[in-house]
């Protein structure tokens, strides 16, 4: 909030001082990282905007990545990925949730606290400089996708056009290693029948709530888990709630699959290339006009 707020600080002294005469005087560049206070808890949130290389002052489409597991915006920015999709011509959003890199607070395993966090940061995006308001799309990481989903649905309100969602898990059996799955990296955080704990932190509770096109990307072979299960169900409980436009990768949008009968899921080749991917499918739910 403090950061944003010495954004427009700064552009309203900018325009004092042309307009004063001293014109050769200019504001500071505005800053590419800032905070955002969680309602929920009182922490201040660690934001960073990523801009193009030499960008222009422009307004530009923007794509707020959720980082997964219990990782920080780190897992997205190491390697210069999140710099290489944003001088694709985006803003690309990386932000620290609860409890991880250099934000406050305390680890909420993607839970409410966590979902109302990014709800803060997304309400805040459009005083950035960079960011085009009507253009705000959100991409979530493997678990990610519960803070993001979970976000959508309790936040309907927001000014967000879509949800992209890689590899997602669907429930505890994905995350917590209930019903006998071998994966799970919230398998010793809570007991598998703790209703009120998994309440906040299944994806499937939440995807059939959320008002925006919602896309699913799913490789042959999964990231973490042994099978392409947890995406089918994904995808069949968003055409079967109120999302207003759904698709699994590249087949036809609003299609509900059997487990019988997967269709064909990305190659490995193509998930290698993950983040062109996705710029590809940004660019086409941007063009989107679905309405809920």
């Amino acid at each position: 909030m403090a950061g944003l707020w010495r954004v427009l600080f700064g552009s309203i002294v900018a325009t004092f001082l042309v307009v004063s005469g001293a014109a050769n005087i200019t504001a500071a560049p505005f800053p590419s990282s800032f905070t955002v206070t969680n309602p929920a808890s009182g922490a201040e949130l660690w934001v960073e905007v990523l801009t193009p290389t030499g960008w222009d002052g422009r307004r530009l489409p923007t794509l707020v990545l959720v980082p997964g597991g219990n990782g920080d915006s780190t897992t997205i920015t190491s390697g210069g990925r999140a710099q290489r999709m944003a001088d694709a011509g985006f803003a690309i959003v990386v932000f620290d949730p609860d409890g991880r890199g250099r934000s406050g607070g305390v680890e909420d395993y993607g839970g409410f606290i966590h979902q109302d966090g990014l709800a803060a940061i997304i309400a805040e995006l459009p005083n950035h400089p960079a960011v085009d308001r009507s253009q705000i799309g959100i991409v979530s990481n493997s678990y990610g996708v519960t803070i993001a989903a979970g976000m959508l649905a309790r936040h309907p309100d927001l000014r967000v056009r879509f949800l992209i969602d890689w590899e997602g898990p669907a429930d505890r059996s994905d995350t917590g290693g209930c019903g006998g799955a071998p994966a799970g990296h919230l398998r010793n955080v809570a007991s598998c029948d703790d209703e009120s704990f998994w309440h906040e932190r299944e994806a499937i509770t939440f995807i059939g709530s959320i008002r925006v096109p919602y896309l699913r990307m799913q490789s042959e072979r999964d990231h973490v888990q042994a099978d392409v299960f947890h995406a089918i169900r994904m995808v069949n409980a968003a055409v079967a709630g109120d999302v207003p436009w759904v698709r699994l990768n590249n087949e036809r949008p609003n299609q509900l699959y059997s487990l019988a009968d997967l269709p064909t899921m990305l190659p490995e080749r193509l998930d290698r290339e993950r983040d062109r991917l996705i710029l590809e499918y940004a660019r086409e739910l941007f063009r989107l006009d679905v309405r809920s």
